[in-house]
């Protein structure tokens, strides 16, 4: 549970730190389309380190309930966040790495598919 809650809390704290270097290192060097699509890479690590805090706390999940969602979470921020991030703060441009970001976006459906289930699955229980 502390090796997620440490990557968690450094999730969140690059989100801020990418966030905060965005909206004053970046702000005269990119186009409003790019410094919007900085800014989704920002949004979309933040709202799911929040998330992630909420899983590894969560007393109803088991410790494999919580690796999984753990992990595909992350998975997502890093290949979706991380791959915005690869696009407009290095030479590697989208067309070299286009298929990079859906597949992050793909392991955070998953993860929130793996979140659903595990509480239809509770909610199923206390109806019983």
């Amino acid at each position: 549970m502390y090796k997620n809650l440490t990557l968690t809390s450094l999730l969140g704290f690059l989100a801020i730190i990418l966030g905060t270097f965005g909206s004053h290192a970046l702000k005269n060097k990119l186009s409003i389309d790019a410094m919007n699509s900085f800014n989704t890479a920002v949004q979309y690590q933040m709202y799911h380190t929040i998330v992630l805090l909420f899983v590894n706390t969560y007393k109803g999940f088991t410790t494999n309930q919580k690796n999984r969602i753990h992990l595909f979470f992350f998975l997502g921020i890093f290949l979706f966040s991380g791959s915005i991030y690869l696009i407009h703060l290095t030479a590697i441009t989208a067309k070299s790495i286009w298929f990079i970001t859906p597949l992050g976006g793909v392991s955070f459906l998953i993860g929130w598919f793996l979140m659903l289930l595990t509480f239809l699955k509770k909610y199923r229980e206390s109806k019983n």
